[in-house]
């Protein structure tokens, strides 16, 4: 009964302490998750970011293709009206004005493929954000201490 009495209390001191060291090794994985998913984000952020300037390019392309084909266009239905009966010309502005159509809808998807590079990697920045503030959770930061200067001491040293 007496050693009944003694392994009692020891057995709940063991029980409590695997219970610890699951809750730490469940802690361990889950931050080391974080910091993989962390990690994966990152990387595709970059990624995104490299393709910035490329989309950027096309956009101004496209924009100029487009600025480019609506003159065209107008110089095409000003040839046509001054003669409205040639069927060449007629032609030639119903080209025009279905290439100006269609750099336009090249210009624009081009501007919405920016938009949208651009929220996915605000949309990206915001998770990184999420998953480093759940991180911290396991490492917390410590504050960093201010720095003080010491007190300028006066030079006692005679100089000639």
């Amino acid at each position: 009964m007496k050693k009944a009495l003694y392994l009692l209390p020891v057995s709940m001191i063991m029980a409590c302490a695997s219970v610890q060291a699951q809750q730490a090794q469940k802690a361990n994985i889950d931050s080391l998750e974080l910091v993989v998913q962390i990690s994966q984000d990152q990387l595709k952020l970059g990624k995104l970011q490299n393709m910035i300037d490329q989309r950027n390019t096309n956009k101004e392309n496209a924009v100029v293709d487009a600025q480019n084909s609506a003159s065209d266009n107008v110089r095409a239905a000003e040839r046509l009206d001054a003669d409205p009966n040639n069927k060449k010309l007629a032609r030639d502005a119903n080209n025009k004005a279905g290439d100006a159509k269609s750099d336009a809808g090249k210009s624009r998807k081009q501007s919405r493929r920016l938009d949208d590079l651009n929220k996915e990697i605000m949309d990206l920045k915001t998770k990184i954000a999420l998953a480093q503030a759940k991180l911290s959770i396991y490492y917390p930061t410590p504050q960093p201490t201010p720095l003080t200067m010491p007190a300028p001491q006066n030079d006692s040293t005679q100089h000639p």
